[in-house]
């Protein structure tokens, strides 16, 4: 399988990891535990599978959750996966498609962004009041829990939060983790009342810089249906599908 392509299916397979974060890899499938306990925090991927090795599979990631605290985690089951029906077979298991996102799509960039805006202000995050910002922009992006309030902050050179700027207010946020092939995009969210304005597009162009400075022109990202029309018009290319599945540890 093509790199890019590997990469942008199991993503979690090949960021760099956080100081709370662990991966476990083995021939069969990787996990990847991150810092909370949402399922979004602790992805299973890049299942390579016999038909009869599902449930034996399932009872060890289970395991490896329950060391950890961990409730539930993400299934990430790509267009490479195998067996060929490991969805089906996951949803007789109990398994409920991820909402509002069930399906993802791999989609790579490998040169410079099209159509980009001239009047935003992009910034790496790099202090406790930034990270707080963007936290609260994720707040109302994703629907969770606004933050308390700021954090000691420590900046990570291969993990990093970007925040772009609306007429001097800080009205989006990114993420972007830098890894050996080339740059993983996630966590974009821009503020209802800033959207149309260019903060996405110029979030993109800022991580594209950033790859090219490392020597990696490369962006690789899983997009869902919002933002697959905005990446597709700045040029990046469709490469597979993930479908997500949400698996709670009994």
């Amino acid at each position: 399988m093509d790199r890019l392509v590997e990469i942008a299916e199991n993503a979690n397979t090949y960021m760099p990891l956080g100081p709370s974060d662990e991966r476990i890899v083995t021939d069969r499938y990787v996990l990847w535990m991150g810092r909370g306990d949402e399922p979004a925090w602790n992805v299973a991927q890049r299942f390579r599978l016999e038909p009869d090795e599902v449930d034996e599979v399932r009872a060890e990631i289970h395991g490896h959750l329950r060391r950890r605290g961990r409730t539930g985690c993400s299934w990430e089951v790509g267009s490479h996966a195998t067996p060929p029906d490991l969805v089906d077979r996951l949803l007789a298991l109990g398994l409920v498609r991820d909402e509002p996102t069930p399906l993802a799509v791999g989609m790579v960039l490998t040169e410079e962004p099209r159509t980009l805006p001239a009047d935003v202000e992009v910034r790496r995050v790099s202090t406790a009041e930034e990270a707080f910002e963007a936290e609260k922009i994720a707040a109302v992006g994703f629907g969770t829990p606004p933050p308390a309030g700021p954090k000691d902050f420590d900046p990570d050179p291969l993990n990093s939060v970007y925040l772009a700027y609306v007429d001097g207010h800080p009205a989006a946020r990114a993420s972007a983790s830098f890894g050996e092939h080339g740059v993983t995009l996630f966590g974009g969210a821009t503020l209802p009342e800033a959207r149309g304005r260019g903060a996405y597009r110029a979030l993109v162009a800022a991580r594209w810089r950033d790859a090219v400075e490392r020597g990696t022109p490369v962006l690789v990202t899983q997009a869902g249906p919002m933002s697959r029309p905005i990446l597709a018009r700045l040029g990046f290319r469709e490469v597979c599908e993930i479908e997500i599945l949400i698996d709670r540890v009994p």
